[in-house]
C-alpha cells in the first residue's frame, strides 16, 4: 500500500515533461441539445427580420426580467421612499435619543442625587460625633446611617445588580454606578469608628469623601450621555453640585473645629484646598449658565450671604492653626452663610434640571408635530407609489422563488440522490428525473429550462461515467479472476514441487517463487476489491488471531523485518479471515516498504472496549499533518474511489475492506518519529480464546520445513522450520536460532494464505 510519503528516491526522479500536444481527453457526449454557439452567420443562410428599435421602445414586453425590475425600481419612487427614510430616521434618532436620556436621568440619575445627599448628611452627622461624642449625635448618626441605606437600596435590584445593570444605559455609567453602590454598602467600619473612636475622624473624612466622589462620577457619565447642548447644560450642572460637596466639606471642617475647639495644621489645609476648589468650579460654572439659571447665580452672588462666606473662608484660612483658627468665624454667622449659598446653589441646579427634564421631552418640545407630519405625509406618498410596484413584483418574486427552490431542489436533493443511486449500482431514468419543461417565451422561465436542460446533462454525464466505470470494473474482475485461477494453479503447482525438492538450494528457489506468487496473487486480489467484488477465499471455522497476523506478514516482501509481539488468544470468524489478513498486509507492507531496511516493524494488539486493536508500527519518516489527514480521510472514505490516484490506491484497498467488516482503521504519528497503524476488530468478528485442548492450526495451515514435508506445531519446531517465516536457508531468517525464543513473541503456525482448506481456491 502507498501512502503520500516520499521515498528516498524521490528527489532525484525526473519531473513528467509538460504536454506540448493537443489534449487527449475529447468532450464526452451528453443528453440534451447542445448550447447554441454563434460563430458567425454561414453564407446562404438568410438572415432574420431585425425588429424595428422604435417598436421596441414603445412596446416594452412587462414579462421580461429589464421591464420589471425598471418597473419596481423607478426613480421618482426610490427618490421619496429615500427622503422619507432619512426623515424618518433622523426623527426616531433623536427621539430615541431624548427619551433615553430622560429614562436614564429617571432610573440613575435622580436616585444617585439622592443617594449623594444622604452619603453628605451622614458625613456631617459622623464626624460631628467623633468630634464631640454624645448621645444625641450618635442617634443623629443611626437615623443618617438609615437615611442612606435606603436610598443605596433603590439602585439596587433582586438579583443583586443596579438598576444600570441590563438596561440601556453605555457600560461606563453602570460601572460606575456600581462602585459607588458597592461603596456606598461598604460604610459599616466607619460608622463603627465614628460611635466608638475619637482619632478616626480623618479616616472616616476621607472615606466618606471617596464615596461622594464616586457618586459626582456617576453623574459625570450620565451627563455623557446627552448630546449637544443639553450635554453642556449637564456638565455646567455637574460643576455645580462638585462646587456643592466642596462647600459641604467647608462646613465639616469647620464645624467639626468649633467641636473640639481646634482647627490643626492639616485640617486647616484641607479647609484651604476646599475653598479654592469651590471657588474655580462656580466660576466654570458661571460662565457656562445660561437663561433663567444665570439669572438666578447673578441674585444669588449679589446677597450679602455669598459675601459673608467668602469673608469668612478668608478669616479662617488667614488664621493660626489652633483655636484662633476654630474661633475666627462664629457659628451663626457661618452656618447663616453656608446655608444661604448652598440652599441657592441646590435651587439653581433643581431648576436647571427641571428645566432641562422639559426640553428633553419631545412632546413638551414640539418636536414630534413637524416632523411626525412630515413622515406621515411621506408614508402615505410612499404607499401610493409603491402598490403599483407590488402589483407587479409579487408575480417577478413567486417566480424567482419557484425557480430558486427547483434550483436547491436540483443541487441538494435530485442530483446527490441519482449520484448515490449510480454508485450503487442502480439504474435511473433521465427523463423521469429532470423531464423538460413547457416551452416560455420569459426569461425566468428560459433560465428555468436551461436548468433543466444542464440537470439532464449532469445526469447523462454521470450514467456514462456509470457505465465508463462498470465496465472498467468488469473488465478489471474478469483479469483478476483469470489471474488469480493461474495464481491457485502455480500455488498448487509450487506446493508440489516443494514437497518433492530435496535439493536446500533449489527449495530456497522455490520458496521465493511461492512467496512472489503469494504477493501476486494480493495484488489480484485488490484489483477484485477495488471493483467491488469478493475475492473469492473463505474459512467456515474461525481461526486464531496470531496465524492471521502472522499469515499477513507472510504475504509482503520484507517479511523477516516484522516482529509480532504476544497477542492475547483470540479468534477470528473464518468469513472475515481473508479479507482481515488482506489488510494487515497492506498496512504491514507499507509499514515495512517506508521504514529503513534496518528497522523492525512491530505489531501488538490488546483487547479493548469495543473489540480487539491491533497496532502496526514502523521507524521511518513519518508523515506531515496535512498528508496524515488526507490518508486518514481516504481511509473514511469508502466510496471516494479516484482511479486517477494510483498512488494511494493501497488505502482504498484498506477502506473499502474496513468498511465491509466494520473495522476502523487509523494512521497516527508514531513516538519513534514513524506512523501507527491502528486497526480495530469489532467484537461481531472474534470467537473468543481456543478451545482447551486444540492444537492452533487454522484450516489448511501446514508446517513446511525445507525438505517440504509437514511437521507438528511450531512448539515442537526449531525455529528455522517454524510454519508461516516461509525460511530457506536462501532467505534471511527472522527470530531466534533454534532452542532460544525470544521474550514476548509468539510461536504458534501460520495459516498458509494460498490454500483455505474450507473453501475452494480460485475465483
Amino acid at each position: 500500500m502507498r501512502t503520500p510519503r516520499r521515498s528516498p528516491g524521490d528527489e532525484t526522479r525526473p519531473p513528467t515533461p509538460p504536454s506540448t500536444g493537443p489534449a487527449a481527453r475529447r468532450r464526452r457526449a451528453h443528453a440534451g441539445a447542445p448550447a447554441v454557439e454563434h460563430t458567425g452567420q454561414r453564407s446562404g443562410q438568410p438572415r432574420p427580420p431585425a425588429r424595428p428599435a422604435g417598436r421596441r421602445r414603445l412596446l416594452p414586453r412587462p414579462r421580461t426580467v429589464r421591464a420589471k425590475v425598471i418597473s419596481l425600481l423607478m426613480v421618482p419612487v426610490v427618490s421619496l421612499l429615500a427622503l422619507w427614510g432619512f426623515a424618518t430616521v433622523t426623527t426616531a434618532q433623536d427621539v430615541a435619543r431624548l427619551r433615553q436620556s430622560q429614562r436614564i436621568d429617571e432610573q440613575i440619575g435622580e436616585p444617585v442625587a439622592a443617594l449623594v445627599a444622604a452619603v453628605q448628611a451622614e458625613r456631617r452627622a459622623a464626624l460631628h460625633r467623633i468630634a464631640a461624642p454624645s448621645a444625641d449625635r450618635g442617634a443623629a448618626l443611626r437615623s443618617a446611617s438609615r437615611r442612606t441605606d435606603d436610598a443605596a437600596r433603590r439602585l439596587r435590584l433582586d438579583g443583586g445588580n443596579t438598576v444600570a445593570a441590563g438596561g440601556e444605559a453605555p457600560s461606563e455609567v453602570a460601572a460606575r454606578l456600581g462602585a459607588f453602590v458597592a461603596l456606598a454598602e461598604k460604610l459599616g467600619p466607619a460608622r463603627r469608628a465614628a460611635e466608638g473612636d475619637r482619632n478616626a475622624w480623618n479616616t472616616a473624612y476621607e472615606t466618606y469623601n471617596d464615596v461622594v466622589t464616586a457618586g459626582l462620577a456617576v453623574g459625570g457619565a450620565v451627563a455623557g450621555v446627552q448630546e449637544g447642548g443639553r450635554a453642556s447644560d449637564a456638565r455646567v450642572l455637574l460643576e455645580l453640585d462638585r462646587a456643592g460637596e466642596m462647600l459641604a466639606r467647608e462646613d465639616v471642617l469647620v464645624t467639626s473645629a468649633r467641636l473640639t475647639g481646634s482647627f490643626d495644621a492639616q485640617r486647616l489645609r484641607m479647609f484651604t484646598g476646599a475653598a479654592a476648589a469651590r471657588t474655580a468650579l462656580t466660576d466654570g460654572a458661571v460662565a457656562d449658565l445660561r437663561g433663567p439659571a444665570r439669572a438666578a447665580w447673578h441674585a444669588l452672588s449679589g446677597r450679602p450671604a455669598y459675601r459673608q462666606l467668602a469673608d469668612a473662608e478668608q478669616r479662617v484660612a488667614a488664621a493660626r492653626p489652633g483655636r484662633a483658627a476654630a474661633t475666627a468665624v462664629s457659628a451663626d454667622a457661618w452656618a447663616k452663610a453656608r446655608t444661604a449659598v448652598g440652599d441657592g446653589l441646590l435651587g439653581i441646579g433643581t431648576d436647571a434640571r427641571r428645566s432641562a427634564k422639559s426640553d428633553a421631552d419631545p412632546v413638551a418640545a414640539g418636536l414630534l408635530t413637524p416632523a411626525g407630519a412630515a413622515v406621515l405625509l411621506g408614508l402615505a406618498a410612499v404607499a401610493v407609489s409603491l402598490v403599483i410596484s407590488v402589483r407587479i413584483g409579487r408575480a417577478l418574486v413567486v417566480e424567482l422563488v419557484s425557480l430558486r427552490n427547483s434550483a436547491l431542489e436540483i443541487a441538494r436533493r435530485k442530483l446527490p440522490q441519482a449520484m448515490s443511486r449510480l454508485r450503487t449500482g442502480a439504474q435511473i431514468d433521465i427523463r423521469a428525473e429532470a423531464p423538460p419543461g413547457a416551452a416560455t417565451d420569459d426569461e425566468i422561465g428560459q433560465v428555468g429550462e436551461a436548468l433543466a436542460t444542464v440537470h439532464r446533462a449532469a445526469l447523462s454525464a454521470a450514467v456514462e461515467r456509470a457505465e465508463l466505470a462498470g465496465g472498467i470494473s468488469g473488465v478489471f474482475v474478469n483479469l483478476a479472476r483469470r489471474s488469480q485461477t493461474l495464481v491457485h494453479r502455480q500455488l498448487a503447482l509450487l506446493d508440489a514441487m516443494e514437497r518433492r525438492a530435496d535439493d536446500p538450494g533449489e527449495l530456497g528457489d522455490l520458496f521465493r517463487l511461492d512467496h512472489l506468487t503469494t504477493r501476486m496473487r494480493r495484488h489480484a486480489e485488490s484489483l477484485i476489491i477495488l471493483s467491488g467484488a469478493a475475492p473469492g477465499r473463505a474459512w467456515s471455522r474461525p481461526v486464531p488471531l496470531t496465524s492471521v497476523v502472522r499469515a499477513a506478514v507472510s504475504e509482503i516482501e520484507d517479511y523477516a523485518r516484522v516482529e509480532v509481539r504476544q497477542l492475547p488468544e483470540t479468534a477470528v470468524l473464518g468469513a472475515a479471515v481473508a479479507d482481515i489478513t488482506h489488510l494487515l498486509a497492506e498496512l504491514v507492507e507499507n509499514a515495512a516498504q517506508f521504514s529503513p531496511p534496518h528497522t523492525k516493524v512491530r505489531i501488538t494488539g490488546e483487547y479493548v472496549g469495543n473489540g480487539y486493536a491491533l497496532e502496526i508500527e514502523d521507524r521511518g519518516l513519518g508523515m506531515g499533518t496535512e498528508a496524515l489527514a488526507e490518508a486518514n480521510r481516504k481511509l473514511e472514505e469508502s466510496e471516494a474511489l479516484d482511479l486517477f490516484d494510483s498512488d494511494r490506491l493501497g488505502l482504498f484497498v484498506v477502506s473499502r475492506l474496513a468498511s465491509r467488516h466494520g473495522i476502523k482503521a487509523q494512521l497516527r504519528t508514531s513516538p519513534y518519529g514513524g506512523s501507527t497503524a491502528v486497526v480495530l476488530l469489532p467484537t461481531a468478528l472474534l470467537k473468543g480464546a481456543l478451545p482447551a485442548g486444540a492444537d492452533g492450526r487454522a484450516p489448511g495451515a501446514v508446517s513446511r520445513t525445507p525438505q517440504g514435508r509437514d511437521q507438528g506445531t511450531a512448539r515442537e519446531q526449531p525455529a528455522a522450520a517454524r510454519p508461516g517465516d516461509r525460511r530457506t536457508p536462501g532467505l534471511p531468517a527472522e527470530g531466534p536460532r533454534a532452542g532460544e525464543p525470544a521474550a514476548g513473541r509468539e510461536t504458534v503456525p501460520v495459516p498458509d494464505p494460498r490454500f483455505p482448506a474450507d473453501a475452494p481456491a480460485g475465483p
